[in-house]
């Protein structure tokens, strides 16, 4: 598949783009109100980055004791079923009984499963497009998230000025509501891939299995670690711009929308292997501006043009697609979303701390300088892999 036209001719995937696109609509006004909620109640950077990122420190858990049943169980229904528990627990937000401990508590608590979600769901799009549609689908969802995360920041952010938090967690739960819908309606009954019993044991074998591939393992890394970091970034942007902060999500969102556009239709896959490290030093190399406390609209300029970056992760998950063993796609795909949110939130404690002691804009400097020697660090194993070196790597090795 090569075009946008032949991806959505298919109706389910039309379904499961439009049932994430309300996800990520929904997570977004979620986390914007959580963050602003907490920082109003606490005055802490440290716990607004947590409470805007906080669901993704638990990822890890996740990931290492959970993953396997993302191969183990039917993806409709659980898909589905995990938009009404997002829901209910929005509302139970939205209410405004709870202190912030316990929101934090509840956001992290869900995170757990959270990382089985986004493998169930990475899945359903090689099962409804095939291998060969995977990159440009992967970006078209891409892109979605971009789109949406524009309207959650945009409405979010307009609740949150005009009326208060809470009347965006009501229509955060509204948008997960959608989103199960059309997940129930939209997609029809699959069979698990594969069979017998999900548990510790079958997520650590297959986790094993892949981490001892060393293409594998240098792209986990460079999926993980960069954007991690510069994400933890972002989540500075509420005591960096206090009430403007909607103009630099909404920057940011515009920014990634443009280069999985960009990148995933127009770019050739031989010539992305190429730019792989180019667009992860463009990710970092504009948030060096914060060290002059720029304005809040030259900031968005910066971030716009730094979100573009997030493109590298097109190149590098289609490479990690072509390496994982067919048993394991589900599992696989899964460790690299949950090793990405797991950083972007080690990332939003690590500036957030950084935050409580130097200042927003200092610790989203020290974030760019961090990204950036990382980027150089995991060049030397990803050309080792032929990952960077050319359009022609060599085979995996994983049996």
């Amino acid at each position: 598949m090569t075009t946008y036209r032949e991806v959505f001719a298919d109706g389910e995937f039309r379904a499961l783009f439009a049932a994430n696109a309300a996800v990520v609509a929904g997570m977004t006004m979620q986390m914007l109100a959580l963050s602003a909620l907490v920082y109003a109640s606490t005055g802490s950077p440290l716990l607004a980055a947590l409470a805007y990122l906080g669901g993704y420190l638990p990822l890890a858990i996740g990931a290492l004791t959970l993953l396997s049943l993302a191969d183990r169980v039917r993806p409709r229904a659980f898909l589905a079923a995990w938009d009404g528990v997002r829901a209910l627990a929005a509302i139970t937000f939205a209410v405004g009984v709870l202190p912030s401990w316990a929101i934090l508590a509840i956001v992290m608590a869900m995170g757990l499963l959270e990382s089985v979600t986004g493998a169930v769901r990475n899945a359903l799009i090689v099962d409804i497009l095939s291998t060969g549609g995977f990159v440009l689908g992967r970006s078209t969802f891409n892109a979605s998230v971009g789109a949406m995360q524009i309207i959650g920041f945009a409405v979010g952010g307009t609740l949150i000025a005009v009326i208060g938090p809470h009347p965006a967690l009501f229509a955060s739960a509204a948008f997960m509501v959608v989103s199960a819908l059309l997940t129930r309606f939209g997609l029809r009954r699959r069979a698990p891939r594969a069979a017998g019993r999900a548990g510790l044991r079958e997520t650590w074998h297959g986790t094993r299995v892949l981490w001892r591939d060393p293409a594998i393992r240098a792209l986990l890394l460079a999926l993980w670690l960069p954007n991690g970091i510069i994400v933890g970034a972002e989540a500075m942007y509420v005591p960096y711009a206090g009430s403007s902060a909607g103009i630099l999500f909404i920057a940011a969102a515009l920014g990634m929308l443009a280069g999985d556009v960009v990148v995933g239709r127009w770019v050739s896959p031989g010539r992305l292997d190429r730019l792989i490290t180019p667009l992860q030093t463009l990710l970092a190399v504009p948030y060096l501006i914060f060290v002059f406390h720029p304005g809040t609209w030259l900031a968005a300029g910066a971030v716009a043009v730094a979100s573009f970056g997030f493109a590298a992760a097109l190149g590098l998950q289609r490479r990690l697609l072509d390496a994982m063993p067919e048993q394991l796609r589900g599992q696989g795909l899964g460790l690299d979303s949950s090793g990405r949110m797991t950083s972007q939130a080690i990332g939003a404690f690590a500036v957030g701390s950084l935050a409580e002691a130097f200042g927003p804009a200092a610790a989203m400097t020290g974030a760019a300088v961090g990204s950036l020697l990382i980027v150089a660090l995991l060049w030397r194993p990803l050309r080792r892999t032929g990952i960077v070196a050319s359009g022609h790597p060599e085979p995996s090795t994983v049996s």
